[in-house]
């Protein structure tokens, strides 16, 4: 077979599996390793905003589930996985 007639066959089904791995796939990768890491390195005292949008301290942590204090003595227990996102010390609304 002519690679010249191989690479105008199959050039553009290689050109597409690249953009999608550059623009899908390894972007995406990023972000799974980010929120494992985030999700590892939780701790007490933190303060979070889950994925359903509530605010909370963490009070305790027990593999995978995490103890959150929502409000004056209102107490939640949520899986690890349902933490969206550690608030940062500016980020507070207090």
């Amino acid at each position: 077979m002519n690679p010249a007639l191989f690479l105008q066959q199959f050039g553009p089904l290689i050109l597409i599996f690249a953009i999608f791995y550059f623009l899908i796939i390894r972007p995406q990768q990023k972000r799974d390793k980010e929120r494992k890491n985030m999700l590892s390195e939780l701790k007490e005292g933190d303060d979070v905003v889950t994925i359903g949008g509530i605010f909370g301290r963490i009070l305790n942590i027990k593999e995978d589930v995490v103890t959150l204090e929502v409000g004056d003595k209102v107490k939640i227990k949520v899986t690890r996985s349902a933490i969206g996102n550690v608030l940062k010390k500016d980020e507070k609304s207090e």
